[in-house]
């Protein structure tokens, strides 16, 4: 060992000497260039020998000289200088690369609205040759060239007049929805096959697989607590909203179960400007006699062709505001008779309109989930009221922790499956009668201390949501504390907390003498940050 410490000490000497000696060297080489007094008993040597000529020569070989190392001190001074103004900190980089994404989304938002207005445009340049061509000419009509005849032949043949409520069909050469069509065409072909459903898996098993999926196959972890609200939520609502903070995986959630089924998930990427149903539906382009057939469009139909449940994503749904574009879809998912739930999309109807389409309008399909994304920021807008009834909403505020997986197959779902498991769901574990009356009283002492009460929807909810939790894997008053701190707790933010922070803690005692301390873990952590809320 005694060998080694003395190879390992003369190695690193011999080393680390020979650095010294290159940066002694450089030291040496530097100080020699400027050494000024060397030069001045140089030339003193040979001033005495110097002709006239010499003289020159010497002259002007030392302004060369001067000049290359002025030239050259310059150089070295401009390089740093640019080196240092382009060194930006750490904070200012992270700030400017913010803003770049600004910008590019600024610039979407332009050329969204360019596009807008082009076939707004294009429309209404069609309608004025439309115009210009029932202003004929007088000479024109004297001709054979048009048949009055025939024109109201054609007329007739266009618009169906038998009855004054029957919807107009139009005659068209080409087809309007050339996306829907090619569904019809694709979904009819002799060689296509259903896929092959599992029916035996149960909604716990399905939160667990799907949990080990995500995490296995795409790297995506969460906490089985989530996957058992956002099942349960399936089997109560049409509309599943996430939010909280960027980065927890709101997106990633519905994409991944668009994987782990095998078929892929729709995201509708929402926009600042979007204020009515055509962004989402499309609009009928008057000059090009063609509809503009949008993805979430195209998504409603084609699910009528398949069992598996499909996934559409509002991503920042909340970025405009909800109730403007996605109103009557809310409106129609609320209708009780799902064979009335129909959306126009135009008002005539052709014969080589989609062949799902019925009277210009298409049935929105069952299966069928909504999940809309949310950051709460400044950036966006308040949702409303009614969005929030309507739907069940899940926060997703931390990353999950990672855990080993196994590694997990992807499967193909039957959306008629699930919904059977569903309704086993709420005959098995309804929602027992003591809880029942709990959440009666509870809903008096809200009356009377905060003027708030639960409601028709979300008892009906909160009765469908709690079976289909328990059928996940949960307990039947976590159900009820989940569903009690996201619809109704979730209602006192706008009810001016500084006026009622001393009830909140009188809510908690209520919620621990009925419900029992151990109980209510949700909803009484959401109170205790509304109390932070109100004193700060």
């Amino acid at each position: 060992m005694n060998a080694f410490f003395y190879y390992f000490y003369n190695f690193m000497r011999t080393f680390f000497g020979h650095i010294w000696n290159v940066l002694v060297a450089i030291k040496d080489a530097i100080i020699g260039i400027f050494d000024i007094r060397y030069y001045m008993e140089l030339f003193n040597t040979y001033k005495d020998d110097l002709s006239v000529f010499g003289w020159i020569a010497a002259i002007i070989v030392h302004i060369l000289m001067l000049t290359l190392l002025a030239l050259f001190i310059y150089l070295v001074w401009k390089g740093l200088k640019i080196i240092f103004r382009f060194k930006v900190p750490v904070v200012e980089y992270e700030k400017m690369k913010d803003e770049v994404v600004t910008l590019k989304r600024e610039i979407m938002k332009a050329n969204y609205q360019k596009d807008k207005i082009l076939a707004m445009k294009i429309s209404e340049l069609g309608m004025e040759l439309n115009a210009d061509l029932l202003d004929t000419p007088k000479d024109l009509l004297e001709t054979d060239a048009f048949d009055e005849n025939a024109g109201e032949k054609n007329t007739d043949e266009a618009e169906l007049s038998e009855d004054e409520g029957a919807v107009e069909v139009i005659d068209t050469k080409e087809r309007r929805f050339p996306r829907l069509s090619s569904v019809d065409l694709f979904y009819k072909d002799p060689a296509y096959q259903p896929p092959e459903y599992d029916y035996t898996i149960t909604l716990e098993e399905v939160c667990i697989n799907f949990r080990n999926f995500a995490a296995s196959r795409l790297g995506l972890y969460y906490d089985l607590e989530v996957m058992k609200q956002a099942f349960a939520s399936f089997g109560a609502a049409k509309m599943l909203i996430l939010q909280g903070i960027s980065g927890t995986g709101k997106t990633s959630l519905p994409y991944a179960f668009g994987q782990f089924i095998q078929n892929p998930s729709v995201i509708c990427s929402v926009q600042p400007s979007w204020r009515d149903r055509t962004e989402l539906f499309g609009y009928y382009n008057d000059f090009t006699k063609k509809y503009t057939e949008t993805d979430f469009l195209k998504t409603l139909y084609e699910a009528h062709y398949y069992e598996d449940p499909r996934i559409v994503i509002l991503d920042e749904m909340n970025i405009a505001r909800v109730e403007y574009y996605f109103a009557e879809m809310l409106s129609i998912l609320e209708l009780p008779r799902e064979e009335e739930r129909f959306v126009s999309v135009v008002s005539n109807t052709a014969a080589s309109d989609p062949e799902l389409m019925k009277e210009g309008k298409i049935w929105i399909p069952n299966n069928i989930w909504y999940v809309g994304t949310i950051n709460n920021d400044d950036s966006t807008f308040a949702v409303a009221d009614k969005v929030y009834d309507r739907a069940i909403p899940i926060d997703l505020d931390d990353r999950a922790e990672y855990f080993e997986a196994p590694d997990t197959p992807p499967m193909r779902l039957s959306y008629k499956h699930m919904e059977r498991l569903y309704e086993e769901a709420k005959e098995k574990y309804p929602v027992s009668e003591e809880n029942l009356m709990l959440l009666d009283k509870l809903d008096k002492y809200l009356i009377e201390r905060f003027r708030l009460t639960f409601g028709n929807r979300i008892m009906r909810q909160m009765k469908d949501f709690v079976p289909c939790y328990v059928a996940c894997g949960g307990t039947e008053i976590d159900g009820i504390d989940f569903m009690f701190a996201k619809k109704i707790l979730r209602k006192f933010e706008s009810l001016g907390l500084g006026f009622i922070r001393d009830e909140l803690d009188g809510l908690v005692v209520y919620l621990d003498h009925e419900f029992g301390s151990e109980n209510m873990r949700i909803s009484k952590a959401y109170l205790a940050r509304l109390k932070k809320m109100s004193t700060s």
